[in-house]
């Protein structure tokens, strides 16, 4: 039975598991991680598929902005600290809106999902993301070599 999989199970660099309340969730994902692949993000994408998203990753946690230029569908951006938790959900970003989308401060991964995603799954502020780019010191780890 999948629900009863271990959560680590789902670590790789192309998913992410959301874990909280509601239950989990698991996105397949493009990792943007450097200068270049963040300015890009999800400009001109037309659709997506429903559990598919980006995951933008930043060197150190701060403060971060996103706008909605040359964007051409709805999403919902997760902020996340360090380890891991949802700091701040900005629902339904509008296509084409310049204005300025902050997430807070100490943020260091932020991702990307569908507009209206979040809240048809149930996911809220304070739930935690589990991916290998949150590091040995995230609140839920990912297991590496086979879990040794």
């Amino acid at each position: 039975m999948v629900a009863a999989a271990p959560l680590w199970a789902t670590c790789a660099d192309d998913r992410i598991t959301i874990k909280g309340d509601f239950g989990q969730a698991t996105f397949t994902i493009d990792v943007a991680d450097d200068a270049r692949e963040r300015a890009q993000g999800l400009m001109f994408v037309e659709q997506m598929p429903l559990l598919s998203g980006m995951l933008f990753v930043y060197e150190r946690p701060q403060t971060v902005s996103f706008w909605m230029k040359n964007t051409l569908i709805p999403l919902d951006m997760l902020f996340a600290s360090p380890r891991g938790e949802i700091l701040h959900i900005h629902e339904n970003a509008i296509p084409g809106d310049t204005t300025s989308i902050t997430g807070g401060d100490g943020v260091q991964m932020v991702l990307e999902i569908n507009g209206g995603l979040s809240t048809r799954l149930g996911i809220a502020v304070g739930d935690v993301m589990q991916h290998p780019s949150f590091g040995n010191d995230a609140i839920l780890p990912c297991v590496q070599n086979g879990g040794n």
